[in-house]
């Protein structure tokens, strides 16, 4: 290197970074890091980091032990890749040279860590830099790999295939696209399956590791090169190293949805070898190659070919599903913990269930199932966190995981035998009969515990089977609600939960009274069991029970309810969001059955005061806002009461949020709120107004002042999707309960409206939560055009053409644009002649998306709008006259209520007369359609 630091430097920015690790001096590392922060402006910071991250011994000057001075490399690594990260366009040329000289040193590096780093860097560097940044990088790597000259050691080899999966996993799209008319990766792919033969495990590991990012991906790389890899994942099958069989494993994961029928000829032979990797004592094989099960038996056709080999999957299956000696000391013997605090780590975060877009129907989607609502064997515990390889969260604590917490192979093999009870049914429940009655009630509890899941795994498949035998199961599973085992009273919950629907579908006057009121009533004694496992595997069975028996439950509701306030009296923090759950879910089945006084004096109190507890700072607000907004939709008026303080809360909860996230804007250090609390909050004032009478709507708002109107316009501008989705969920609320406020805003809000329609951004957007912005921007635009107003006449030809864009281009998905031709249609409604002149620009359009929207309240007024602005210029739509006849004669909405009905015939019956006037020979344009149509347009309009 020719540059060269100044020793004194040097030696104070090593002890900052190590003193920055410092557990033991919280003093010394807090001013390290103050030191740290204000070395990030120096112009020669990351040439002082790079120099020590890549220098094996200790400098000359450097006060650190060597085992000290390994922790100043790694901090100088981290801050190195951060800085980079975070200010790659600021980077000096000359800063940027010696770090690309750094890198190579490091990938070469004895320690493995510093390796690891070493990769990070440089794969960050790429990520920001494209690949025409550092040309020499990827050969540079490949060369060591290759290792020609015989001099190459062992750990170069390793830290340069470590780096290279590093920049395959970051930078699979820029590998594959052309540079300089080269597709790098057609180089790449077939070296790297070539290192997958290199006779050090960690590369052989690292390298199918790297091929396994780009499987599915189906590039042309690979379909070129696809019986290269074939032919040698078979002789790697064999492989010494349970980690290159794991990626081995991982790659016909893989295979089964990318080239499924490069598989299907080999298939007896790899059901033979994923039965040998799934009994492997590795833990991370064994899970890898249940994956497979998974995978095939999700697969739409390679499933069937699986048939002849079920004697052979579903027993490794069901043994893989028995707690191991490690998995029950994990679990601990802790039985009656109720009582017990919860530890923070204890609390898993939860997240507000996304505010669905608002349907053609208007309404918000029901909410998503809940992470624990029947599903023993989800994968849990996915991390957000950016965490390289290598790098520390000093949050987590491996040696305190709870197998509960983890994919494992138990989870998978049960998910496993739950897929293809749904594949191969019936016969699914006869392999495992034999299973079940040998351990259904066998004395040691993993093996009463594995039956237990293995019969609740095959509910949805297997049901035809398994109900002939549920009269005698289920009174045998309630017995085992009261097994001296909590983990065991844990999955009888989950299975009796599975098996509800059953219960509640039940024919009969004493089948009810025999196994249905069993049934709820045994899972819901055990939401007060002593263990918190217990209970929370009990309340997530009910929540389920919930879905499946809906309005069966009427006649139960009072009991129902007193188990749950006393729940809310014992629950611990954890056990509380599954608590709301079953609430929520309660309020959505009953309804307003929910509302009578008695339910609401039970319910009510206990949920208040818990909302009384809860902080403005506390995660349990998403869940427990989202519960009230259930509860308020059921309860509609009744709920007002309580209205007024949570309404103020809210806003208040969302004022707060905002400014902190200005703040941490605009001051460096600072985090930023989670998002979740202005997500919930403005869906709890969506809840608010539409269950409450409007006059008590519109006190609240105006009891709000100018500020809410102006934090909802803050939100409507956010830079997250959830947060803009449900802002404008909350506007067309705003527009259909409370508009005498909103009127006033729109000159503000409608600039705001027109930005996030602009067609542009749309085809930007991610398709699952932009898309659904744009949904709800439309309907809350389609909303405010059914109010008569003037203010928003200056927005209406760019308001138009916004929705014009949106209608007319295949690109946008099919709800948008069925929304935005509703918002159109209703925007006709008082802006007919503004409309009327550029008829001809939409009408095809219109009429295109309007065909496939189920009928509505909203598609009626739609239609009335569009024939309002029809008869303004009717001759706009002469190619597409037609099929606006046809429209109207295949107009039927039954529910259709009046004055809505009756105003959609009286304007269609309009617009016909005025067409049998122009045309002169309207009988003969008639004859030409339809028997069926012309019939109803001659019956209903007296045509």
């Amino acid at each position: 290197m020719t540059w060269q630091p100044a020793p004194e430097s040097l030696s104070q920015l090593a002890v900052c970074l190590k003193d920055s690790l410092s557990g033991f001096d919280k003093e010394a590392r807090k001013q390290a890091e103050t030191m740290l922060a204000q070395a990030k402006s120096s112009p020669d910071i990351n040439n002082y980091l790079a120099y020590l991250f890549s220098s094996s011994g200790v400098p000359a000057g450097v006060p650190c032990r060597p085992e000290e001075y390994h922790l100043v490399r790694s901090a100088a690594a981290v801050m190195l890749k951060n800085n980079i990260r975070s200010n790659y366009k600021e980077l000096p040329d000359n800063s940027l040279a010696l770090i690309k000289l750094a890198v190579p040193m490091g990938i070469q590096d004895t320690h493995p860590q510093i390796r690891s780093y070493a990769g990070n860097i440089a794969t960050e560097i790429i990520r920001r830099g494209g690949l025409l940044s550092w040309p020499e990088l990827l050969p540079q790597l490949l060369s060591l790999l290759s290792n020609e000259s015989g001099q190459v050691s062992n750990e170069a080899q390793e830290g340069a295939m470590a780096a290279m999966a590093k920049i395959c996993e970051d930078n699979a799209k820029v590998l594959d696209r052309e540079v300089n008319g080269e597709r790098p990766l057609n180089v790449l792919l077939p070296k790297l399956i070539e290192a997958a033969k290199n006779p050090l495990p960690k590369v052989r590991a690292q390298a199918l590791t790297a091929v396994n990012i780009f499987i599915p991906r189906k590039s042309q790389a690979m379909l070129n090169n696809i019986d290269l890899l074939l032919s040698h994942l078979f002789v790697l099958a064999s492989d010494s190293h349970p980690d290159v069989r794991r990626q081995v494993c991982h790659a016909f994961v893989q295979l089964v949805e990318a080239r499924s029928d490069k598989l299907k000829p080999h298939i007896g032979g790899l059901v033979d070898y994923i039965v040998t990797q799934q009994q492997s004592d590795d833990e991370d094989l064994a899970c890898e190659a249940a994956e497979f099960w998974l995978a095939v038996g999700e697969h739409d056709d390679l499933w069937k070919s699986l048939s002849p080999y079920l004697d052979k999957i579903i027993p490794v299956l069901l043994e893989s599903m028995v707690y191991g000696g490690e998995d029950i000391a994990l679990l601990g013997g802790a039985s009656d913990d109720e009582d017990e605090e919860d530890r923070e780590e204890d609390i898993r975060p939860a997240f507000a269930k996304k505010q669905a877009a608002r349907s053609a129907a208007n309404g918000p989607e029901g909410p998503a199932d809940s992470a624990q609502n029947g599903n023993a064997y989800e994968k849990l515990g996915d991390m957000d966190e950016d965490f390289e390889e290598g790098e520390i969260d000093d949050d987590l604590d491996d040696g305190d995981e709870n197998p509960n917490e983890r994919w494992t192979v138990r989870k998978c093999s049960a998910a496993a035998l739950d897929v293809f009870s749904r594949d191969f049914q019936d016969s699914v429940f006869t392999a495992i009969l034999p299973y079940l009655t040998t351990n259904l009630k066998h004395e040691d509890w993993p093996r009463r515990e594995a039956a237990v899941l293995a019969l609740g795994a095959v509910a949805e498949g297997a049901i035809n089977a398994v109900t002939p035998h549920l009269p005698e199961l289920i009174p045998y599973l309630l017995t085992l609600l009261e097994d001296t085992e909590p983990i065991v009273r844990q999955i009888t919950c989950w299975t009796l939960g599975r098996y509800s629907s059953w219960a509640a579908t039940l024919d009969g006057p004493n089948a009810k009274t025999r196994y249905f009121e069993p049934l709820m009533d045994g899972i819901l004694r055990k939401m007060l069991d002593k263990n918190k496992k217990v209970q929370e595997a009990a309340a997530s069975a009910f929540a389920n029970l919930e879905d499946q028996a809906g309005k069966v439950l009427e006649p139960y509701v009072g009991p129902i309810l007193q188990q749950f306030v006393l729940c809310f009296q014992r629950y611990k923090d954890r056990n509380m969001y599954i608590l709301y759950d079953c609430v929520q879910t309660l309020a959505e089945q009953i309804g307003p059955l929910l509302a009578r006084p008695d339910f609401v004096n039970t319910l009510m109190p206990a949920l208040i005061d818990r909302y009384q507890k809860v902080t403005d700072q506390s995660r349990e607000l998403f869940p427990l806002l989202e519960c009230l907004s259930y509860v308020a939709m059921a309860l509609n008026d009744t709920f007002s009461p309580y209205a007024q303080p949570i309404f103020s809360r809210c806003v208040n909860i969302i004022h707060v949020n905002l400014e902190l996230a200005l703040q941490a804007t605009n001051r460096a250090g600072l985090e930023s709120p989670d998002k979740d609390f202005l997500v919930t909050s403005l869906d709890l004032l969506s809840a608010i107004l539409q269950a409450i009478e409007e006059r008590k709507a519109q006190e609240l708002v105006s009891g709000s002042g100018n500020s809410f109107f102006d934090l909802l316009g803050f939100c409507l501008e956010d830079p997250q999707d959830d947060v803009r989705q449900s802002a404008y969920a909350l506007l067309g609320d705003c527009a259909r309960y409370v508009f005498p406020q909103l009127e006033a805003q729109l000159p503000n809000i409608f600039p705001i409206l027109l930005k996030q329609l602009d067609f542009d951004s749309i085809l930007d957007e991610e398709m699952d939560s932009g898309f659904s912005v744009v949904n709800n921007a439309c309907w809350s635009a389609g909303e405010i055009a059914m109010q008569n107003t003037k203010a928003m006449g200056p927005f209406v030809p760019e308001l138009l053409q916004r929705l014009v864009d949106i209608i007319s281009n295949p690109g946008v998905v099919h709800a948008v644009t069925e929304n935005a031709a509703i918002a159109l249609g209703r925007l006709g409604l008082h802006n007919h002649e503004q409309l009327a002149p550029l008829l001809n620009t939409f009408a095809e359009d219109f009429l295109n998306v309007m065909e496939g929207v189920e009928s509505s309240e909203e598609k009626a007024t739609a239609f009335k709008g569009f024939t309002m602005v029809v008869g303004q210029n009717p001759r706009a739509i002469e190619r597409a006259l037609p099929q606006f006849f046809v429209a109207i004669a295949r107009y039927r909405d039954l529910n259709l209520q009046n004055p809505i009905k009756q105003e959609l015939h009286d304007v269609f019956q309009n617009v016909l007369n005025l067409y049998r006037q122009l045309i002169p020979s309207f009988d003969d344009f008639i004859g030409q359609m339809q028997p069926a149509d012309r019939e109803v347009l001659r019956t209903h309009y007296a045509l």
